[in-house]
C-alpha cells in the first residue's frame, strides 16, 4: 500500500544519517565538557516522528497524498477492467481487425497503467523523504541546543544505534517531543499571520 508511512529501507537510511551527525555532536561537546563528564543521552527517532506535532502532521500528508494516488490507480484499473469485460461480450460480433485492435488499445491501457502506478511510488517515496528529511534537521538543531544546554558527552539514537537496553532516565525523547511541539507551534502561528495578512 502506497499510504504506509514512515517503514521500511528509506527510513533506515534517513535514521542512519540523524545517528552520525547526533554521535559526531556528542563527540565535539566532550571536549567542551572534559573527560570526566560522562552524560550520555539516547532519542528514540521513530516515537518522535510518531507523536510530535510536526511528525503526526508529515504523517497525514504523506497518508492523504498516498490515499489519492491510490484512488487514481484504482479508478484507472477499473476502467480497464471494464474495457476487458465489454471486449469479452463484443468479440463474437467484431470483426478479426476491430478485436485485435481492441486488444491492442486494452494493452496500452495497462502498460500505461502500470507506468503511472511506478512514477506514483516514485513521486510517493521522494515526498516522504523530503518531509522526513525536513523533521530530521529540526530536530538535529533541538537535540543540539538540549545536548550544549545541559551538558551531555553522548547522544544516541535509540533504535539504529543497537541500544538493546537504556535506563528510562536517559531517553530525552520526550523533552525532545516537548520542545519541538513548542517550536512547531510558534512556526504555524507565523504561517497564520502571515496568511492572514495576505
Amino acid at each position: 500500500m502506497i499510504g504506509r508511512s514512515l517503514k521500511g529501507d528509506k527510513m533506515r537510511t534517513v535514521k542512519t544519517a540523524f545517528i552520525a551527525i547526533v554521535v559526531c555532536f556528542g563527540f565535539l561537546v566532550s571536549s567542551s565538557y572534559g573527560a570526566d563528564v560522562a552524560k550520555i543521552g539516547v532519542v528514540d527517532f521513530q516515537k518522535i516522528l510518531e507523536t510530535s506535532n510536526a511528525g503526526k502532521l508529515a504523517r497525514g500528508e504523506i497518508n492523504e497524498q498516498g490515499r489519492k494516488m491510490e484512488a487514481d490507480l484504482k479508478k484507472k484499473g477499473e476502467k480497464i477492467e471494464e474495457a476487458k469485460k465489454k471486449l469479452e461480450r463484443e468479440a463474437l460480433v467484431m470483426s478479426n481487425e476491430m478485436r485485435a485492435e481492441k486488444e491492442r488499445e486494452i494493452r496500452i491501457s495497462i502498460n500505461d497503467f502500470k507506468s503511472l502506478q511506478k512514477q506514483y511510488m516514485a513521486n510517493f517515496k521522494e515526498q516522504e523523504k523530503k518531509l522526513v528529511t525536513r523533521i530530521q534537521k529540526e530536530l538535529l538543531k533541538i537535540v543540539a541546543k538540549i545536548g550544549k544546554k545541559e551538558g551531555f558527552l553522548l547522544i544516541l539514537e535509540k533504535r539504529e544505534a543497537g541500544i538493546i537496553y537504556s535506563p528510562d532516565t536517559i531517553d530525552i525523547s520526550d523533552r525532545v517531543i516537548q520542545e519541538y511541539n513548542a517550536v512547531f507551534a510558534q512556526k504555524t502561528k507565523k504561517t497564520d499571520k502571515t496568511n492572514k495578512k495576505q
